[in-house]
């Protein structure tokens, strides 16, 4: 029986006497946090005060609290519900189980319901009685739920409708969902309602494609640092790739937890099931896998420690565990905000982590096939031309790996010293000569008439060498024969390689045969000079692995007190988390625990100073807690 759309006004949830709507207020009572950071206050202020927004945050910011301490204060004052568009089942499972934890009434609408469920939650809804309701825009745009939602917004029960994931909304960003196109429908239908979008990753196009399609032309828009600092950025010249990513796991991060991302659904699976061969737990996902199996992967992943993930980006948004201590790539993201975004999934409790990729010239190749062989009209690639070539310059780069990053997204600043051409800076030459004589090359091909040649066989021209395929086609005649044989192969790929990244080279059709550009020409006229980066493989951190006595993830400052009450703390964590069916860090995230066995507290008030406990779970578990603690 269908759920009627009205109820009676005396249904509705009032004003919450004695309940502060103070924002400060909240956040420290509700979430146990003492202060704001960045410009989470001057965001919740001008949220809670009705003002719609477009907040820019990284990921690890603490971009939720900029729409859940608005909605809780408004709900106390009572203006009713907040609607949260996200994009992803497990994201809204997740956050209304984070939000049940510190006793805020949540709840999410999705597939998973059962129609009992379903109704129950709109009821609870429809009477005001939630304060925030998780919901895909497939359902906000749904007819039924748009009569809903006029319904409460007559009663005055419509608080705040937050856009979570805002860039799907963008043809030019990095994950377009055609779902979101409709969400301007909420300023048309309640534009007295304040509406908050929300990313952790846009540029300059994607945030002005994000006000015009959201109708946000009148909101204030909030852009906090991209920087993490905590992350350290890392890319090498592929060499065997699979052992560079075993070494790298072994030798910095074993036992810790990690994302891998791969290409291809049968990458992933290869590459899962050999590092399981090699002693790693590692697991697949893909969109090819059943949803059972992916969903049972994903919770292992969010519930278990020290499990790395296989993935294709179908892996992605919504993946909110803290403790993920390295993001891997096997192969080159299509831009720098798949990249920002991904590797942001790295450290999001602050501590140190990291971001490796390995790629090679056939991932430069691949992606800019993918990009000319694509439907969409020529602007739409022109864009995404550029985007890439931003990668690149970023992946070739011999300066500050995080100015480069920062600097895509309008951001200055200075060489960080946390990354591995800082660290260790990479040799330079003067590839001026060398690129002549390969672009010169090339051109010899294309003047006789003979232009179906890719990179292996070019390369044995260039070093002179007398190989079938060259005896064939006669190239051993060629001026360009043997020019370069002071050169390595993998040298002379190292400069191909920079030559296409800068776009005075492109790999054609089904073969990726060599071609030049127009900018070529000025190159083997003698009018520009390149430096290139010679390769370099990433050095060791030297971080102490599970194999040296001490758990990896274990905080540094603990002394062997503390690391035993900081372990003891874990185990009981897991055990609330088991009989909640939850992710360990919904519970208390990893910085609570080590604060608690850092401190030792004997009380429960001196527990409840401890951040991140706030009044339910001091309630809740404080009692249990000292109890572990040894009091």
């Amino acid at each position: 029986m269908p759920l009627p759309l009205a109820l009676d006004a005396q249904d509705a949830t009032p004003a919450s006497p004695g309940l502060s709507t103070q924002p400060l207020t909240i956040l420290q009572e509700v979430f146990g946090y003492g202060a704001f950071r960045g410009q989470q206050q001057a965001i919740v202020d001008h949220a809670t005060a009705g003002g719609d927004a477009l907040v820019l945050m990284p990921t690890g910011g603490g971009k939720s609290l900029c729409y859940q301490i608005p909605a809780i204060s408004r709900h106390r004052a009572g203006k009713g519900v907040t609607i949260v568009v996200s994009p992803l089942i497990a994201l809204m499972h997740d956050q209304v189980g984070a939000l049940e934890e510190v006793g805020v009434n949540a709840a999410f609408l999705n597939s998973t319901h059962s129609q009992e469920d379903a109704q129950r939650i709109e009821r609870d809804m429809m009477a005001g009685r939630l304060v925030m309701l998780y919901a895909a825009p497939e359902r906000i745009t749904n007819l039924r739920f748009q009569a809903q939602l006029a319904s409460l917004h007559e009663r005055g029960l419509l608080s705040l409708f937050a856009i979570d994931e805002a860039h799907c909304v963008s043809q030019w960003g990095h994950d377009f969902r055609e779902d979101y196109l409709q969400l301007s429908m909420l300023h048309e239908r309640f534009p007295d309602v304040p509406r908050l979008a929300l990313t952790a990753t846009a540029d300059d196009s994607t945030r002005a494609d994000m006000i015009e399609r959201l109708k946000l032309e009148d909101a204030r828009v909030f852009i906090s640092s991209f920087d993490r600092p905590n992350i350290r950025y890392a890319l090498v010249e592929k060499d065997e790739p699979r052992k560079q990513l075993l070494r790298f796991i072994r030798d910095e991060h074993d036992g810790d937890a990690g994302i891998v991302y791969c290409q291809s659904r049968k990458k992933v699976e290869e590459t899962a099931a050999w590092l399981t061969e090699q002693g790693v737990s590692a697991l697949p996902y893909h969109a090819g896998l059943d949803a059972s199996v992916r969903q049972k992967h994903q919770d292992r992943f969010l519930r278990e420690d020290g499990l790395v993930m296989v993935a294709t980006i179908a892996f992605g948004m919504g993946i909110d565990k803290p403790d993920v201590r390295f993001v891997a790539h096997l192969d080159l993201p299509k831009n720098i905000e798949s990249y920002y975004q991904e590797t942001g999934r790295a450290g999001r409790d602050g501590g140190d982590a990291d971001a490796w990729m390995t790629y090679g010239l056939a991932d430069v190749v691949n992606q800019r096939r993918m990009i000319d062989e694509s439907p969409a009209h020529d602007d739409f690639k022109r864009v995404q031309r550029g985007k890439l070539d931003a990668l690149l310059a970023l992946a070739e780069a011999h300066d500050c790996r995080r100015v480069r990053l920062l600097g895509y997204f309008g951001e200055a600043s200075a060489p960080c010293g946390n990354c591995d051409n800082c660290l260790n800076p990479p040799a330079t030459w003067d590839g001026t000569e060398a690129a002549r004589k390969l672009l010169s090359c090339i051109y010899r091909f294309w003047q006789h008439g003979q232009n179906r040649f890719g990179a292996g066989h070019l390369i044995d021209v260039l070093r002179g060498k007398h190989t079938d395929k060259v005896a064939q086609y006669g190239h051993d005649s060629l001026s360009t024969f043997g020019v370069g044989s002071e050169l390595s192969d993998n040298q002379w790929r190292a400069v191909l390689r920079q030559l296409v990244s800068l776009g005075h080279v492109v790999a054609e059709g089904e073969y990726n045969t060599l071609a030049l550009t127009d900018s070529a020409r000025a190159v083997l006229k003698g009018g520009v000079q390149l430096t290139l980066r010679e390769a370099m493989e990433s050095p060791k951190r030297g971080r102490v692995s599970k194999a040296g006595g001490k758990p990896a993830a274990a905080p540094a400052d603990l002394d062997g007190d503390a690391l035993s009450r900081f372990a003891d703390l874990k185990a009981w964590r897991a055990e609330v988390a088991r009989e909640h069916n939850l992710p360990a860090y919904i519970v208390f995230n990893d910085a609570t625990l080590a604060d608690m066995a850092r401190v030792a507290p004997q009380t429960l008030g001196e527990l409840s100073a401890i951040s991140g406990v706030g009044a339910k779970k001091l309630q809740a578990y404080g009692e249990q807690i000292l109890t572990v603690l040894g009091r």
